[in-house]
């Protein structure tokens, strides 16, 4: 048995495949510098979601259906937020997913997403929600239902990356979740309730913050490397270093690197985690000689989403949004089957007799 199943396989999938010894990643055949240069958001989604959720479906045309979905959503706010914006995010977003009903289209759960975080965040500020602009991509209208103004062009190309580039990474945490919930026949908003709930954990979803966390408390430090050490030592885990899957260079934070360097001096901090991971290999070198812990995608994705001004509580929640369209092709593909998870534990308790 592996406690975390690695190595397991539990689905044949269409989706996407990770070349993980070589850094490559491939969304239903278009690897990731394609993905973005071409596709964008809205393109992936309409790739992942093809054969599943309608067919020859395009880029224009999930724009479209996207931005009348965020329509519904805008009309549908008082019938959840004024009790989930006494919540924290991650609660609120969950009452706002549980409010959906069960015949939900997958555009109608991606938007919720889309429309209710921009929602919370304001009302947290006491700003009232700004309608959306269905006309307008997902990126673009997000930044400007938040800041209540029309982001600048490479403010919303770089989020645009990120949701493109994070849209679909496996067989995670949440993709099986979804998957689990989808192989019961409960319904699709359902499935989607049980990713988010898998992806608020620290070690999954919940990584960017604390990496912005981690890269702050080390430009406040007079010495980066005692600093990194005593946590070595410790035990502790660097936010933002190792990965599960990616074992060197992640081809999705190559692609955010090059959409925050766009973006003037909200990359000047670039230099800086190049500096960070410059001092984490040679103090890792000399307190755990051989080992590697290389610089993951949470630590450009930290800096992209800071650069365009989202708050680090909703960093998690930011992510879901390009994510969801993921867990919705999951839990499809999963129907498919007809076949429900069942697998078997094995007792390691005292005996009866």
């Amino acid at each position: 048995m592996n406690a975390g199943l690695e190595g397991v396989v539990v689905a044949d999938t269409v989706l996407s495949l990770i070349d993980q010894a070589n850094g490559r990643l491939w969304v239903r055949g278009v690897e990731l510098p394609e993905l973005v240069a071409r596709h964008g958001y809205e393109g992936t989604v309409a790739l992942l979601w093809d054969g599943f959720a309608g067919n020859g479906l395009t880029r224009g045309a999930m724009q479209a259906a996207l931005g009348a979905a965020r329509q519904k959503a805008f009309a549908r706010l008082g019938a959840w937020l004024p009790t989930a914006a006494t919540r924290p995010l991650e609660q609120a977003v969950r009452i706002a997913l549980a409010m959906l009903p069960d015949d939900s289209t997958p555009a109608d759960i991606v938007a919720t997403f889309a429309v209710g975080l921009p929602a919370l965040l304001r009302h947290a500020a006491s700003q009232a929600p700004l309608p959306p602009d269905p006309s307008a991509p997902v990126t673009t209208d997000l930044l400007r239902m938040l800041h209540g103004t029309p982001p600048a062009p490479e403010a919303a190309n770089a989020l645009d990356v990120y949701f493109t580039v994070m849209a679909d990474s496996g067989m995670s945490a949440s993709s099986f979740a979804a998957r689990v919930v989808a192989s019961t026949r409960a319904s699709l908003a359902s499935a989607v309730l049980g990713a988010w709930c898998a992806f608020t954990g620290p070690l999954h979803g919940g990584a960017p913050g604390p990496t912005l966390d981690l890269l702050d408390a080390l430009a406040a430090t007079d010495d980066m490397d005692a600093w990194i050490e005593a946590r070595l030592r410790a035990g502790e885990r660097l936010m933002g270093f190792g990965h599960r899957v990616y074992r060197g260079n992640d081809p999705r934070a190559a692609a955010m690197r090059v959409a925050l360097q766009r973006m003037g001096p909200a990359a000047a901090r670039l230099d800086f985690a190049a500096t960070v991971e410059a001092r984490v290999a040679a103090v890792l070198e000399r307190v755990k000689p051989g080992r590697r812990l290389p610089a993951n995608v949470e630590i450009m994705a930290a800096l992209l989403l800071d650069a365009v001004g989202m708050p680090r509580e909703a960093f998690t929640a930011v992510f879901a949004v390009g994510r969801s369209v993921s867990w919705i092709a999951h839990a499809l593909e999963q129907r498919q089957t007809g076949r429900m998870f069942r697998p078997e534990s094995r007792y390691i308790g005292p005996v009866v007799a």
